[in-house]
């Protein structure tokens, strides 16, 4: 396992620096969140060793035994649909929230990390591809839903997160992301510097979210292997 990982994320790495060579991007500014759902707590250490600072899981039910057991080795990132009834849960166990999809789900995710005096922060997840089976706010209530979730206390909105389109259209891709980046300004011009992560791009299209300007990627099988059954 741990030679596989490791192999896995020296290829990656060199992934993202050729994909930032070719499109005049600084690969220091692309961070990696290691997306370990279904994928064992031993698997995550390894990634950890490695340098992996960024852990990502995508069900509250799953995630909750591997956090409680590796203790704050990473920062933890809910990357998959949160529904409203685990944000408690939720909030205590992940430091950042890819998946804000709607004020609701931002006004519980501030309840419960003011009632536990904390602070975690939110990505507007955007459905950039318009495709009915990602979630997601669409493109024209994004940046009204970025300033409403602003005002809440315990939850600081600091960027956005698409996934792209389940297609082989390489120009597709881009025009979503292309998307992406554009609402992503918008954010930043509304609440400046902290908001500063543009989550986009995974396994397998991540060098085409790069060339539309994404500093985080979401990576899983490309470091951990096939997910097991």
């Amino acid at each position: 396992m741990k030679d596989l990982i490791t192999a896995n994320l020296m290829e990656l790495r060199g992934r993202i620096a050729e994909a930032c060579e070719e499109y005049d991007r600084d690969a220091d500014d692309i961070s990696i969140v290691a997306v370990s759902k279904r994928h064992s707590v031993q698997a995550i250490r390894v990634a950890v060793s490695t340098g992996i600072i960024e852990i990502g899981e995508s069900r509250v039910q799953e995630a909750e035994p591997k956090i409680n057991e590796l203790g704050p080795i990473a920062r933890y990132h809910m990357v998959g649909h949160l529904q409203t009834n685990k944000a408690k849960k939720a909030v205590e166990l992940f430091d950042i929230f890819q998946s804000v999809d709607s004020f609701k789900l931002a006004e519980e995710i501030s309840r419960h990390a003011v009632a536990a005096e904390r602070t975690v922060e939110g990505l507007i997840q955007v459905n950039c591809s318009g495709e009915d089976s990602k979630y997601g706010v669409g493109p024209e209530e994004a940046i009204k839903l970025i300033r409403r979730a602003a005002e809440l206390n315990g939850l600081e909105i600091t960027g956005l997160m698409t996934i792209g389109p389940l297609t082989d259209d390489e120009e597709s891709i881009r025009e979503a992301y292309r998307l992406g980046h554009e609402l992503y300004k918008e954010g930043r011009d509304l609440l400046g510097d902290d908001f500063d992560t543009l989550s986009m791009g995974m396994s397998d299209d991540f060098p085409l979210a790069i060339a539309e300007g994404s500093n985080m990627i979401r990576v899983g099988t490309g470091i951990f292997g096939p997910r097991p059954a």
